[in-house]
């Protein structure tokens, strides 16, 4: 699936001059949301009292700690719609508001081990391995605010609205005038009498318009001192005694910046995600898994998106965006097509290059050490144009392996949806085909 920060997509829709960059399909960390609200507090930020458990036991002694009988327990699975999930324990809801230790302890036991399933995750869910627990705020308004990156004005924007924790999408979508925005000058950083203005408009009573402003240019320099793509506040929350408080927190940070974000980078839970990406990283792989049948195997991303695009042009459909980039090597050729034939669903793998700086020969070497100890039993359809093409044809043919080439992509691809149907044809009548590459 292609990552996107979804909030703010939907928000850029609803705005037509604001074209958010996190609308793109490009990698960013997220981390859990008690580890944000960690981030928040050294941040000198207010946000609800809580801890974060690991077993029911944990999740007692945290609830006995806060000593409120008013509490809220949250499953910690990235994904948006927590509240409105089920749990494959037959549990509903991955937000919970609960009044005593031994209800933590409760509910704690029915989340942990067990994937909550929402709008987000797809019908295979999301393994909850900690909850956080933390006490029940009862406030007097809330809203949404969150700083992030506009392609438009090339630089960060902040986003806010007087209807918080809500659903943002179908606030952007039904009443986008309630949607209000702030670029910010890079170069010259925050002009706190624009963060002000921003604040009033917001609706802040005016005991809390300062500490507001105070708090969102706070955001903002979390957001820039640790590259962030999107820091969101939804509920940022006014108390009944005029304080306010960030209410829950979700924050993506840049890929590109983990060389200078360790701290930030470690956070990362990979049990959150495709393991065949978390594979993928390993051997610096850009890998996407889909919901189609025809693996690609594609060197530079664009190509990989026109290769997607004829296979869906013949009627198919692409089980994965896979570059394997301009310098990759034998080996990491050999990985690509282990994460690829790692999909049960997949059912014929497209190896479509373009060799400029990558050499095909170097394809063809992983290809052929990929074919014959991976014991494939599924058709491989291979198009080779560029650097070392011929060189990379005859190790082909001199493999004694039964690899499908063409030089024309046209003809390539339309094989390529061909087979597949062939073999899910068999699949689905439970017949059992294999396709055995050695001759």
């Amino acid at each position: 699936m292609f990552r996107t920060l979804r909030s703010a997509s939907a928000v850029a829709k609803a705005m037509p001059r604001m074209n958010v960059a996190a609308g793109q399909q490009k990698r960013f960390l997220s981390i859990h949301e008690y580890l944000s609200m960690e981030l928040l507090q050294k941040q000198g930020i207010k946000t609800p009292r809580g801890g974060v458990a690991k077993t029911g036991a944990e999740a007692y002694e945290i609830a006995q700690k806060l000593g409120t009988e008013d509490m809220v327990i949250k499953a910690q699975v990235l994904a948006g719609g927590r509240g409105k999930g089920t749990f494959d324990s037959g549990l509903k809801g991955g937000v919970r508001t609960i009044f005593s230790p031994r209800e933590a302890q409760m509910f704690a036991e029915q989340m942990l081990g067990h994937k909550l399933v929402t709008k987000q995750t797809g019908a295979g869910g999301k393994i909850c391995n900690s909850v956080y627990i933390c006490e029940r705020q009862y406030v007097r308004r809330e809203y949404y605010f969150a700083v992030l990156m506009d392609r438009k004005s090339q630089g960060p924007v902040m986003v806010a609205s007087s209807q918080g924790g809500v659903d943002i999408e179908s606030v952007a979508a039904e009443n986008p005038e309630a949607i209000l925005q702030l670029p910010i000058d890079i170069n010259k950083g925050v002009d706190r009498a624009a963060v002000r203005d921003l604040a009033e408009r917001m609706g802040f009573t005016p005991k809390c318009v300062d500490q507001a402003t105070d708090t969102m240019i706070n955001l903002y320099d979390l957001f820039m001192q640790k590259d962030a793509t999107m820091v969101e506040i939804n509920p940022m929350a006014e108390s009944s005694d005029h304080e306010v408080i960030c209410m829950d927190a979700k924050i993506n940070f840049d890929d590109n910046a983990d060389f200078r974000q360790k701290e930030v980078h470690a956070l990362r839970d990979v049990t959150q995600e495709d393991p065949r990406e978390v594979a993928a990283a390993k051997y610096n792989l850009n890998y996407i898994g889909l919901d189609g049948s025809i693996g690609c195997l594609v060197n530079g991303a664009g190509l990989a998106m026109s290769t997607m695009d004829i296979i869906k042009l013949h009627g198919g459909e692409p089980a994965n965006f896979l570059d394997v980039g301009g310098g990759a090597t034998a080996d990491q050729v050999t990985e690509a097509f282990k994460i690829i034939s790692s999909d049960p669903r997949v059912t014929t793998i497209f190896t479509n290059i373009f060799g400029g700086i990558m050499s095909c020969r170097v394809i063809a070497q992983g290809i052929i050490a990929a074919a014959s100890t991976l014991q494939l039993q599924i058709p491989l359809v291979v198009r080779l144009q560029g650097t070392e093409v011929d060189e990379a044809k005859k190790l082909i043919a001199e493999s004694g392996l039964r690899i499908i080439c063409s030089d024309d992509l046209d003809d390539a691809a339309s094989k390529s949806v061909k087979l597949s149907q062939m073999v899910s044809m068999a699949r689905d009548a439970k017949i059992n085909v294999s396709f055995e590459l050695p001759i």
